[in-house]
């Protein structure tokens, strides 16, 4: 098909545009919005608790058995396991990327039933819990009575009962964990009465088994001739205290009864007592919402926020819902800036181009085409299963300056047709398009094609790459089709030549703008072409200066801080906070009281919530807690000091006087799905079955060093062997004489001290557990032990002390395991001006160093990932650039032109790294997106030069001649696309406000690049293609194919 075509018919080439931008504007209606792709590695979480069990007897009887089980299913990359001496149990499994989550689950639910007969019957009771989510969570909700008419328990139980499960019920909700305890009736024993009337724990558990339970009873009168017949319905299950009260556990002949009340207080109280949750100073109940794997975070948010103002117009009065935090708002914020910026860039972008065009209707023309192929590129994201995300809408601000590239070109060679004389636009579009169209195809399809090798890797930078380098393919891709159907069409309706100083006729403003820019740029025009001159005769000049750009690439390369994705002010913060082991939920309320004083003189911070007995890093515990600050918007944060990493420091320096805890604030993570701060984390393990002692000590070890490297601010683990204990040894010998067993001495222990789940009630419509334990008061110490009495197979009562020996020791709050070893958490931040790149090398030489034989370390969450990309980057980057080679040997039929324009390449990417240094930059993702399309953008103009003076030289010019006569035809375009790109870019550059920092990391490398590369290319290309064509000319001359095909068959 010939482009003649759409100059005769111009209402198919509009209709081409019309039908792109209408499929365009449907795909953007339809595209789901998030803050990035689904890069995070699919996670299963398997939770189970062990009531009454240390960290150590759940590790050993629940965690080593369902590891063994879980240990490689399929498609498993690693996983993290947790016991605590809350008797709760964590195993996280992460999947490798692409992992279908469903399926995931499935498999691990199939290889935990494999291991459910090694399970204690306690556990396998309570259940074992298995469910498809990310590590970290995309809301905070909190409910709380500002005017405390409510207490913590009730607020926890409406928040359970009434809000919880509508908010589970949301499609892509993986998880809401809400900080506190269920209901659950408490039937606290008093083991002096117990002893009085002979009992032990075991009895009144008997007595809940074969009272309180629901029966099937059947029907009288079924199968039969009756008239009626009749349901037989058993009382079932009890519900109220008074129900339980009055159970029956002996009765006498002579009509005595013994009662559950006779020797229990029975309440309806909580199934735990290890939290204490407040909002702003008041009562109040938090939970942390996750997404399942796979799931669109901002329609999930959307959906809980709509749900929450259901909620919120039927809450009793004094109670009220606080949101803590929300990825949305930040990914709303961030969206509108890019938006705004796309817009800026236009307006620049189209400025640039009327500057160099002088007329309103021929920059219509390439402002006309940015729209086209923006708004088309929607109608591939929805097609590709895309989404609209930071990192597509990224690569739209980027390829403003390169979609505009295609029209330029065509509406400049139409001009150029008018200063030959041409006075009929037609014929000027007709034969300008003749002469272009190749090079069109030629420098789209080379620039596309740095981005094909992109799209084929794996893993989170893969798909980081795929988004971001299809997006801007089909982009210009989409311009190409605009350039070559509504373009032309364009100029042959709408252009006009210039108006003729000499004819006397009276000028337009656009007509003495072009006569005044046409003298200055011919001026510069000659200017250029001396410095083309000059590097000719000094092709010494081009050489070393080729290799300095090689060797200060080098350089640049290897000492630019690396990272993943710059962090961003997010507009939440965590404080982690641990107190001594061993200290009670009042004692750790007493500290997180003082720090709860000091945060709230922060004026930055708009709500905040407290929770003692479970840290964000630290875990559940009673030494631990954590505050979750939500700060103000970010339009009300735009003074010096008011950014997040400002208002970390001031938590610091707040607390910094408060020595009876170690305190760690963080940033939430800037991807989700990789854990929940932001820093580093990783785990130091045991390979050789040491003891916990031995580890932790090579461990703080490790940390003392990492904590005195300059690249890291801080570096610690909630991991303390510290906690009191005592250490329980029957006497089996005595046991024996007296007619005991040693489990009998256990069991008693675990009845009274432990607590046993013994049996369910109904109520609110939910199932509750019934818990039996002695009353607090009755267990606070080892003389609490001389009234708890065992029985004898005799029936006779003895105290459960003579056949204990107690031993004080100190041990583990938490155990952790990683991949099947021993384990200890480590979690840190980079020092201010250094990258999580540069922590990641420090943590690598320190444990170099540090770790001896039998222990190791693996990087967990973000830092695993950062950890790994490292040399893919450069895999990647040579792939492109042999690609383009490859493609310019076959468009010039020459192994040697090609090596002129990719050596013009390290200019551009050492000017990159060079601006990147200056303003104090990391490698990371964005800067070398930025760096790849530079690597197309540079080959692209390059081509523009190297292609007309090739074409110069079939047609009998020196080679000289035909390269200054090319820098000459060149140099409008060249600039042209360039300063479009720079412009285009400029908004980027200087950003502020929310997402700047990503902002800057892509708009800094590409303007240092663009600027230092044409420089370069201008000036150095031309040297290199007269050395590379003359090698041609010597090593490969060109075959005369006319005399081939004259010369004989045979």
């Amino acid at each position: 098909m010939k482009i003649k075509l759409f100059i005769d018919r111009p209402i198919l080439a509009g209709v081409i545009s019309v039908v792109i931008l209408i499929l365009g504007l449907i795909g953007l209606s339809q595209l789901p919005v998030e803050q990035f792709p689904e890069i995070a590695p699919p996670t299963v979480s398997v939770s189970t608790s062990y009531t009454g069990a240390n960290a150590e007897t759940v590790l050993k009887s629940v965690v080593v058995p369902l590891e063994e089980a879980l240990n490689g299913v399929e498609n498993m990359m690693y996983m993290t396991s947790t016991a605590t001496n809350t008797g709760s149990a964590r195993i996280t499994i992460y999947f490798r990327q692409g992992t279908d989550p469903d399926m995931a689950t499935v498999n691990v639910q199939n290889r935990i039933a494999t291991a459910q007969g090694l399970m204690p019957a306690e556990v396998t009771r309570s259940g074992i819990n298995v469910r498809k989510r990310q590590t970290s969570n995309i809301k905070a909700l909190a409910l709380y009575s500002p005017d405390d008419s409510f207490d913590e328990s009730f607020l926890n139980n409406y928040l359970k009962i009434n809000i919880e499960p509508r908010l589970a019920r949301i499609a892509g909700v993986g998880e809401v964990n809400v900080m506190g305890s269920d209901y659950s009736l408490r039937i606290w024993l008093d083991p002096n009465k117990m002893a009085q009337y002979g009992l032990i724990p075991s009895d009144i558990t008997q007595v809940l088994d074969e009272q309180n339970l629901e029966a099937a009873t059947g029907t009288l009168g079924a199968e039969s001739n009756n008239t009626f017949q009749y349901v037989l319905k058993y009382r079932g299950r009890y519900e109220f205290e008074q129900d339980y009260e009055n159970m029956v556990i002996r009765s006498l002949p002579n009509g005595e009864v013994l009662r559950l009340k006779d020797v229990a207080t029975i309440e309806l109280g909580s199934r735990t007592y290890t939290y204490i949750g407040e909002v702003n100073g008041h009562p109040g109940s938090n939970c942390m919402i996750a997404q399942t794997s796979g799931s669109n975070a901002n329609e999930i948010i959307e959906q809980i926020d709509k749900e929450v103002a259901e909620i919120t117009k039927n809450l009793p009065k004094g109670m009220e819902i606080a949101d803590l935090m929300s990825s949305k708002d930040f990914l709303d914020a961030s969206i509108k800036n890019v938006v705004k910026t796309l817009i800026e860039a236009i307006i620049l972008v189209i400025l640039v181009v009327y500057v160099f065009l002088q007329s309103l209707r021929s920059t219509f023309i390439p402002a006309l085409s940015i729209i086209v192929s923006l708004v088309g590129t929607f109608a591939f994201l929805i097609a590709a299963g895309f989404s609209l995300n930071m990192l597509t809408l990224f690569a739209l601000v980027l390829v403003i300056g390169t979609v505009v590239d295609d029209a330029i070109v065509v509406v400049e060679a139409v001009q150029a047709k008018f200063d030959e004389g041409y006075k009929s636009p037609y014929r000027a579009t007709v034969d300008a398009m003749s002469n272009i169209t190749s090079a069109l195809v030629t420098t789209t399809v080379v620039f596309m094609a740095v981005f094909i090798p992109v799209s084929f890797m794996g893993g989170t930078t893969g798909t980081f790459y795929t988004q971001f380098g299809l997006t801007m393919a089909v982009a210009v891709g989409i311009s190409l089709v605009s350039a070559m159907t509504l373009c032309p069409a364009l100029c042959a309706l709408i252009m006009t030549p210039h108006a003729d100083a000499s004819k006397n006729e009276k000028l337009s403003f656009s007509s003495r703008f072009h006569i005044a820019f046409d003298s200055a740029f011919h001026r510069l025009v000659n200017k250029y072409k001396g410095g083309v001159m000059f590097m000719l005769k000094n092709k010494w000049l081009a050489a070393i200066l080729l290799v300095v750009a090689c060797g200060g690439l080098y350089y640049l390369m290897s000492t630019t801080k690396t990272g993943l994705v710059p962090q961003e002010d997010m507009g939440t913060i965590f404080v982690d906070v641990r107190t001594s082991p061993g200290n009670s939920l009042e004692q750790t309320r007493v500290v997180m009281d003082e720090i709860d004083a000091r945060i709230k003189t922060i004026p930055q911070i708009q709500i905040y919530s407290k929770i003692t007995g479970n840290g964000m890093i630290s875990g559940q515990g009673s030494s631990n807690g954590m505050f979750i600050l939500r700060l103000k918007p970010w339009e009300q944060r735009t003074e010096k000091g008011d950014d997040i990493n400002s208002v970390i420091s001031e938590v610091y320096r707040l607390t910094s006087d408060i020595t009876s805890a170690d305190i760690m604030a963080f940033a939430q993570p800037m991807i989700p799905g990789y854990g929940v701060s932001s820093g580093f984390e990783l785990y130091v393990q045991d390979q050789k079955g040491g003891t916990i002692e031995d580890l932790l000590t090579v461990t703080r070890n490790m940390i003392d060093k990492l904590n005195a490297r300059p690249e890291i601010a801080r570096a610690t683990t909630s991991f303390d062997t510290k906690f009191p204990q005592y250490l329980v040894e029957v006497d089996a010998a005595l046991c024996k004489r007296n007619g005991v067993s040693p489990t009998d001495v256990l069991n008693v222990l675990a009845g009274y001290i432990g607590g046993t789940y013994s049996s369910n009630m109904n109520r609110f419509s939910k199932l509750y557990r019934v818990m039996v334990q002695a009353a607090p008061e009755y267990r606070l110490d080892t003389e609490s032990l001389k009234n708890m009495f065992v029985r004898n197979s005799s029936g006779e009562m003895s105290p459960v002390s003579q056949y204990l020996t107690l031993t004080r020791v100190y041990g583990a709050e938490t155990l952790s395991r990683f991949n099947l070893f021993s384990a200890i958490s480590v979690n840190g931040t980079p020092a201010n001006g250094y990258s999580s790149g540069q922590a990641i090398q420090a943590v690598r030489e320190v444990a170099a160093e540090t770790l001896p034989a039998g222990y190791g370390y693996e990087f967990g969450g973000m830092s695993r990932e950062e950890a790994s990309t490292g040399s893919s980057t450069t895999v990647i980057f040579i792939i492109c650039i042999v690609f383009i080679y490859l493609i310019l040997c076959a468009l010039y039929e020459s192994l040697f032109i090609p090596i002129a324009v990719i050596l013009s390449v390290p200019f551009g990417l050492a000017g990159s790294f060079l601006f990147a240094k200056m303003f104090g930059l990391e490698n990371n993702i964005y800067l070398q997106i930025g760096l790849l399309m530079l690597i197309g953008l540079l080959a692209k103009t390059a081509i523009l030069l190297t292609e007309y003076a090739s074409e110069r030289r079939h047609h009998g010019m020196s080679i000289t001649q035909a390269v200054i006569s090319a820098a000459k035809v060149r140099l409008r375009p060249i600039l042209m696309t360039s300063l479009t790109m720079v412009f285009g870019m400029l908004p980027l550059m200087f950003a502020t406000g929310v997402g700047a920092n990503g902002n800057i990391s892509i708009g800094v490398g590409t303007v240092g690049g663009m600027l230092i590369g044409t420089v370069a290319l201008l000036f150095i290309v031309p040297v290199l293609f007269i050395v590379f064509q003359y090698l041609q000319e010597k090593l490969m001359p060109a075959r005369d194919l006319e005399k081939l095909n004259n010369e004989p068959v045979k």
